[in-house]
């Protein structure tokens, strides 16, 4: 792609679910009891919503989705982000629209006028740090070209793009439009391929969307393996190598790869007591894009992102709860 000759408004641009997370501690029983797979993201509807969250524990409520959250995070690291994604004009709606911005994260997309309401991920976190999602996608589903702002598209030097998106034909075409649109101003685009499970429903337009539009990929060990069907990692990331600029494949506690090119750089984890897993992929990408926008070296990138991917699952939620800016400005210095 042709190199950035303007210094962007904001370093990060995410596109994806605008959803409200409401996170809580339970125990297996608890999965047990609402026939729920340990560690899946599982879409639901409005009735399951309300019956799941009847019957949780009191947790924590914040704006969140997987772009939304990297955008946060991204932005607690001092980078200039901004976000796209869609909720309806109701009570859940307002409170995202205020969280999100609060943070410093710009979000003009305008809000569903009637429809379904603003979308909610019941996450459930057992004693083991494991996740399972249970997720109401509400308004998000509207989400369409239409709200493809390409002023601010043009504006950000990494799109960032959010696989949980990728279910509605609408939100494909989206993707495509933004990709086009960063890609003739001159920038990048990311995508995260967020759950094996999505990248099995679409694995064919997965893979043509990230050989076609795709510069920087972002997928743990499950989910790039599924997107190129191989059961060996070196494998798979072969495939992702011929596909993208940069592959960044995380796997949890044996840390994580960038892959440039022929050049592969392994990167370790940062110890941390595991509490919550939520968001960890997240955070990651949100430090490794925050370093790269910012011109720190890949192997510096990949520490950025294990930093920040340790500080959230040392607590409940996907927000830091302490700060980082220290720590990252430290690196490499």
């Amino acid at each position: 792609m042709c190199a950035e000759s303007v210094r962007p408004r904001f370093d990060i641009l995410g596109i994806g679910n605008a959803i409200v997370d409401v996170v809580a501690p339970v125990h297996e029983a608890f999965l047990s009891r609402h026939g729920m797979r340990k560690g899946a993201m599982t879409l639901i509807a409005a009735a399951d919503a309300d019956r799941i969250y009847a019957a949780m524990p009191p947790g924590q409520e914040t704006s969140g989705g997987s772009a939304a959250n990297t955008c946060a995070v991204a932005a607690h690291l001092g980078a200039r982000a901004a976000y796209l994604g869609k909720v309806a004009d109701d009570q859940l709606g307002r409170v995202f629209r205020h969280d999100i911005s609060s943070v410093g994260v710009h979000h003009p997309t305008r809000p569903l006028a009637g429809g379904a309401p603003t979308a909610r991920c019941l996450i459930l976190v057992t004693p083991d740090g494991q996740r399972t999602m249970n997720t109401f996608l509400g308004a998000c589903i509207n989400f369409d070209e239409e709200d493809i702002d390409i002023a601010v598209v043009s504006d950000a030097a990494v799109t960032y793009l959010e696989g949980y998106l990728f279910d509605p034909p609408a939100a494909q075409r989206a993707f495509r439009k933004a990709a086009a649109a960063a890609h003739s101003a001159g920038r990048r685009v990311a995508l995260s391929l967020s759950d094996p499970f999505c990248v099995d429903r679409h694995r064919a337009a997965f893979r043509d969307l990230v050989a076609a539009d795709v510069d920087i990929l972002f997928a743990n060990e499950a989910e790039v393996c599924s997107l190129y069907e191989r059961n060996e990692f070196e494998a798979a990331v072969s495939h992702a190598r011929q596909d993208v600029t940069l592959a960044c494949l995380t796997r949890s506690e044996q840390g994580s790869l960038v892959v440039s090119g022929a050049d592969i750089i392994e990167v370790p984890p940062v110890p941390t007591e595991v509490i919550d897993t939520t968001g960890a992929g997240d955070a990651y990408a949100a430090g490794f894009l925050t370093g790269l926008t910012a011109g720190r070296t890949l192997a510096q990138c990949g520490q950025l992102g294990s930093i920040a991917a340790a500080e959230v699952i040392s607590h409940y939620g996907a927000r830091p709860q302490r700060d980082l800016r220290g720590e990252t400005l430290a690196l490499g210095s």
